[in-house]
């Protein structure tokens, strides 16, 4: 199986230099980011280590996930923020699960050994909100292995299993749209247990209210469609 590491990058140079020697190249035949226009100087940085870099023309994580399966050859990509949430050790742990024949796989923060940001927290309000969209999916869709991680981003999508969900949500929605509709066609989904660190510049990440208005969102517009 032919594995492309997508890097998604948007004003990541403090991650970028504090991450990217970190990022395993054995086991990956293909390195490509998908930037969003970083005014930061994140694509020069990546290009200077030798990784292609494609950007959008349009906005949108998204997006960059539909760009990144046009413009990568792999037969199925690993996608990577590396915004300091994701710990590039992981990546290596993809590639056993995709060839023993899942079609998706996911970086498990939620159980079983998995870490999430908030963990150290007594109000944990992110973890549980990720928590209650997954039980509203399991519970409507699913009727195979529980996905205990339905939103995160640090996931494994196949080509094929990509073509079949072709999935269409905005934003960060498009991470849980893949999870929901993966579980409608009743597509193979595996997890392993991962630590979700801090962000290394506060000034990323996805606005709670707004992103969780966009969660609700697409659960009810995949609702309507049945």
């Amino acid at each position: 199986m032919r594995l492309s590491l997508v890097i998604l990058v948007r004003n990541e140079i403090a991650g970028l230099q504090a991450l990217l020697h970190l990022v395993p190249r054995e086991g990956i035949e293909e390195i490509l980011a998908i930037d969003g226009k970083s005014d930061d100087g994140s694509a020069a940085f990546l290009q200077s280590q030798g990784v292609r870099v494609v950007i959008q023309d349009r906005s949108g994580r998204g997006y960059a996930f539909s760009l990144a399966f046009r413009e990568a050859t792999g037969d199925a990509l690993i996608f990577f923020s590396p915004d300091g949430n994701e710990d590039p050790a992981d990546i290596a742990k993809f590639r056993t699960l995709l060839e023993s024949g899942y079609d998706m796989v996911i970086g498990n923060r939620m159980s079983d050994g998995g870490v999430n940001e908030e963990d150290h927290l007594r109000f944990r309000w992110r973890k549980w909100a990720n928590l209650a969209f997954g039980w509203m999916a399991n519970s409507t869709w699913n009727r195979g292995p529980r996905i205990r991680d339905t939103i995160n981003g640090f996931r494994a999508i196949t080509r094929a299993s990509w073509e079949r969900m072709r999935p269409d949500g905005p934003g960060y929605t498009i991470e849980y749209q893949c999870s929901i509709r993966a579980m409608k066609l009743g597509l193979h989904v595996g997890e392993f247990p991962t630590k979700e660190g801090q962000r290394l510049d506060p000034r990323g990440g996805s606005p709670s209210i707004s992103t969780g208005l966009a969660f609700l969102r697409t659960y009810f517009r995949e609702l309507r469609r049945g």
